[in-house]
Parts: C-alpha cells; sequence; structure tokens
C-alpha cells in the first residue's frame, strides 16, 4: 500500500499519504493541521463512511453511550492507547445516542463494543470494558491474524 488514504482527524478531508511519512506527522491538505489527532475521533453518521470505511489502516470503533458506566471506565483506556497505536490504526468512537443508525446498522447490543475494521470491513468484535494490558493484547492477536 504506497498511498494509504486516510481522513482528516481535524476536517474529515480524504488525504493521501505515503506509509513512509506516518512518522513525519502529515499535514492536512486542506486544512493543514496533523492528519493524526493521537487521540480518539468521534464519528457521526455523517462521518463515518470517510473516517472508517474508507480508511486504509486499520480502525478501532469503540460503540458507547453516556449513560454506560463501563463506557466510562474504559473512555481513558481507549483514549490512551490512541496515543499509542497512531499511526499504525486509527481509533474512533460512536455515540449510540447520537448516532443510532450506526449503532442499530452494525447491530450493537451492549456498550460498550469494540469493533475492528480493515480496509473498511469488520474483522473482529468484542463487548465489554477491559484494562490496557488487555485490550493491548487483543488488539495486537487481531492485527496480527
Amino acid at each position: 500500500m504506497a498511498h494509504p488514504t486516510l481522513a482528516c482527524a481535524h476536517c474529515g478531508a480524504t488525504n493521501r499519504i505515503p506509509a513512509e511519512r506516518f512518522a513525519d506527522n502529515p499535514l492536512c491538505g486542506r486544512c493543514k493541521h496533523p492528519v493524526f489527532s493521537g487521540e480518539p475521533i468521534d464519528a457521526s453518521e455523517a462521518n463515518f463512511r470517510s473516517l472508517v470505511e474508507q480508511s486504509s489502516i486499520p480502525v478501532v470503533v469503540d460503540f458507547w453511550a453516556s449513560w454506560c458506566g463501563p463506557c466510562k471506565q474504559f473512555a481513558p483506556v481507549f483514549r490512551e492507547a490512541a496515543s499509542r497505536w497512531e499511526p499504525k490504526v486509527r481509533m474512533v468512537k460512536v455515540n449510540t445516542e447520537s448516532a443510532p443508525a450506526l449503532a442499530q446498522r452494525f447491530g450493537i447490543r451492549s456498550i460498550p463494543t469494540l469493533m475492528v475494521f480493515d480496509q473498511g470491513r469488520e474483522v473482529k468484535r468484542l463487548s465489554g470494558a477491559m484494562p490496557p494490558s488487555q485490550f493491548d493484547q487483543w488488539l495486537l492477536g487481531t492485527l496480527n491474524q
């Protein structure tokens, strides 16, 4: 994959960036902000396709809700993982209350639910919160399959 397609973390514009430039903190062609933020990106029904389904790098999506205790407990774990895993993996959050059509589309029945997408296709799913080491181990196992 010489020129992966990635959505900017700030404005959502599609960028083609050579993989060897990921470590250079590339800037978006439209807004000139860094394409990678090191933080989870909030997805909506409007930007889910560009952030997840059109991404050339793996994307981990955390389906959550504000009233969910385990979701609140897992949020700092997910945020911290984004700083460690980018630019190899992008972390995206979907609030199931704000984006009910996405939750329905993916059959989310319990939260938090984590889904890993590769080249726009779901490759793994797991429900429930976990500690940082377990999350990293799960993600590493998923990406090395």
